[in-house]
């Protein structure tokens, strides 16, 4: 039987009947970690795919409903970690999904350069001198900041992991668009499929998901915007009915 520790609880995963263990006490996946897992191209009979910086494991939980591949999740935070393997018990995947508690940096060289078919990542959206909580809480100032590994390096490991024509999407925050489409060409991962989110219509974008094809031709397809709430403050279609 799965234990739930104190401070602790289970949520659904969104609109899923897949179950995820949390606690205020670090940080909790959200809405971009969904987007992401509808987001990204899988292979559903088979194939590699890894999520870098995976947290409660919340992302490769959900990809098991799209693909029958192999799921890896890494994370450097032990108790983290330890939701996320207990999170895969009790949704009864620890057939499906393999968690490691490292540094991602280290994952190039403990489990094989140019082995995957897909890398997914909601890596720490800001730089390590914003980390004004670290304070309060250092789990979760290690999940915003980038305190033990920043974009370029997440963007640099995707695109040593990935095989040949292997993709990698991201989910991130449009102001960093730039360096992120300048890292992954940098790192021969060609940015191919973007797409903005909005929390409603006439709203700035605040989030952006991006995939991009490890030594792929040039050449981005801007995908329709996403709208999360509509005018009575109720998830839209899109978010309802998978993006």
């Amino acid at each position: 039987m799965t234990t739930v520790g104190e401070n602790e609880r289970v949520d659904n995963l969104f609109d899923t009947n897949l179950k995820v263990i949390q606690s205020n006490d670090v940080f909790a996946f959200s809405l971009d970690a969904v987007l992401l897992s509808r987001f990204v191209y899988v292979p559903i009979q088979k194939g590699k795919l890894i999520d870098l910086c995976t947290g409660n494991g919340a992302i490769p939980i959900m990809l098991t409903t799209r693909t029958k591949g192999t799921l890896t999740g890494i994370e450097l935070q032990q108790r983290i970690y330890d939701m996320a393997l207990r999170s895969a018990s009790l949704n009864g995947l620890d057939d499906r999904i393999s968690f490691i508690c490292d540094d991602v940096k280290n994952a190039p060289e403990r489990l094989g350069k140019h082995q995957f078919d897909i890398v997914t990542c909601n890596p720490p959206y800001f730089p390590a001198h914003q980390a004004r909580d670290r304070n309060v809480n250092e789990h979760i100032a290690i999940a915003r900041h980038e305190i033990h590994i920043t974009l370029e390096e997440v963007i640099s490991i995707a695109g040593e992991l990935l095989k040949q024509k292997g993709k990698a999407a991201f989910v991130h925050r449009p102001e960093r668009l730039i360096e992120i489409i300048s890292s992954m060409k940098k790192n021969k991962v060609e940015p191919k499929r973007i797409q903005f989110v909005h929390p409603k219509k006439g709203k700035a974008a605040n989030m952006v998901l991006i995939e991009g094809t490890k030594d792929g031709k040039e050449g981005i397809t801007v995908l329709p915007p996403i709208h999360v709430y509509d005018e009575n403050g109720n998830y839209t279609e899109d978010i309802r009915n998978g993006g």
